[in-house]
């Protein structure tokens, strides 16, 4: 039997030709793919400005920089996520603080995070990172409200949503990573992700000031920018204006990201599909489904079961080549963290999910038959 992953990559031939021009041409990095697909990129989620960057965390730490992220500065994130949420914050010397998740959508719950920013001194925090977790997407209307009462900034974590959306007050489509909401949100091109680069990220943004922070320290710091110069020697002089990092992309991943952005859309109906049937296939056990909305549109990057004997299934699968994962350890749970004061039995929702979660294969190359494989043996 072939493995079955919980996710992969779909390349096809339009992508590795795409590929192969651009490594043939003149330019490997630093070259014109790259602006492109920052454009077109920004086009499909509707946003002003988008940096690609060398991968999805390289994101995180260049919107924390941008936001000015100091020692000591307190920002709140959600315990289900991949640790890179967090560590961002830890790598400016900040202070990661957590908080519970919706058990419904394994969101972080917008009411437990109000009465930890009443129940502390105003201006204790500075900012919130919650997290489109599985590819459903966060209602960023209401935190930005919450975060305007408590004058904080928000990093959307994009990355498990491209394509996404929820609708607003007003019922108006308001997609992830758009900047209506968020000050800056980000994006990953891993290979399981819609978009994939191999390794890669995206940064987006409606703020001109904040795009052109992160231009410069996507690059050491560094700008050949006329208009931001100090002084100018001349057509070959640059200045290191601040302690900056080399997080670029190169030319043929951004070529990659472009075709793969072409087909995204193709991908999402997919996934919706392969979504609908495990939705079908469970509807009458014990298992957990994902929660489907009529006021969100759910990027499936995972399908997230619950069993309630996790352990059990997910060694049956594996012994029937089916590779499902669990997604993820809750970060306040690891001994990094706990060493930092966060202990187990901090988070019961999250701790709950944890101990019952499981992601069965979904991508958009995933068959009918392999599909059906995966529901016979997950029903066994």
């Amino acid at each position: 039997m072939k493995p079955i992953p919980y996710g992969r990559q779909d390349i096809d031939q339009i992508d590795i030709d795409a590929v192969i021009e651009t490594l043939t041409s003149d330019f490997l990095t630093q070259g014109p793919k790259i602006e492109e697909f920052e454009k077109k990129f920004a086009s499909y989620i509707g946003v002003n400005y988008a940096v690609a960057v060398s991968n999805g965390t390289a994101a995180l730490h260049l919107a924390a920089l941008a936001l000015g992220v100091k020692e000591g500065d307190k920002v709140i994130t959600s315990p289900i996520t991949f640790a890179a949420s967090a560590n961002c914050i830890r790598y400016c010397g900040g202070e990661v603080v957590f908080s519970d998740i919706d058990p419904k959508t394994f969101l972080l719950d917008i009411d437990k995070v109000r009465k930890l920013l009443e129940s502390s001194p105003k201006g204790t925090f500075k900012g919130i990172i919650p997290v489109d977790f599985a590819g459903y997407p966060v209602n960023l209307e209401a935190f930005r409200a919450l975060a305007d009462e408590f004058g904080l900034w928000i990093i959307e974590d994009a990355c498990h949503a491209p394509g996404a959306y929820f609708r607003d007050s007003n019922s108006q489509v308001q997609m992830s990573g758009n900047g209506k909401f968020a000050d800056l949100a980000i994006f990953s091109f891993h290979p399981v992700k819609h978009i994939a680069t191999g390794e890669g990220g995206m940064i987006t943004t409606n703020s001109k000031e904040l795009y052109d922070k992160l231009m410069i320290l996507r690059t050491h710091g560094i700008t050949k920018n006329p208009d931001l110069l100090q002084k100018n020697d001349g057509g070959w002089y640059y200045e290191m204006q601040q302690l900056g990092y080399n997080y670029r992309i190169t030319d043929f991943q951004a070529a990659l990201g472009l075709t793969q952005l072409q087909k995204a859309d193709k991908g999402l109906k997919r996934r919706q599909e392969i979504a609908k049937r495990y939705d079908e296939a469970f509807a009458n056990t014990h298992i957990v489904t994902p929660l489907v909305s009529e006021d969100v549109y759910h990027a499936f990057h995972l399908y997230v079961i619950q069993h309630p004997n996790r352990l059990n299934l997910y060694n049956h699968l594996r012994a029937n080549h089916i590779y499902a994962q669990v997604h993820y350890v809750p970060v306040h749970t690891m001994p990094y963290y706990q060493s930092l004061g966060w202990n187990q039995g901090d988070f019961p929702i999250a701790e709950k999910y944890y101990a019952h979660c499981l992601s069965l294969p979904m991508y958009p190359t995933l068959t009918s038959e392999e599909q059906e494989y995966v529901i016979q043996k997950v029903l066994e």
